[in-house]
């Protein structure tokens, strides 16, 4: 499953809004609002939701031994 089930609304993915700036959205219902807020309106577009990046991989920790056969 990519996104789960029950999703948080929030402006910022919703198809009632359009994105105006990084940290500002265009509501068809209250107007120029934050990404994170949300109203009753609230429908999901899972094409605007940006997944979080994944944590990058920590090397430092390894050593030569771990990859020898």
């Amino acid at each position: 499953m990519l996104f789960k089930r029950k999703i948080e609304p929030r402006c910022g993915y919703c198809k009632k809004s359009v994105a105006l700036q990084e940290d500002l959205v265009l509501c068809i219902k209250k107007g120029i609002v934050t990404p994170g807020g949300h109203c009753g309106a609230f429908q999901y577009d899972p094409l605007r939701r940006v997944p979080p990046r994944p944590a990058a991989p920590d090397f430092s920790k390894l050593k030569e031994e771990d990859f020898a056969l």
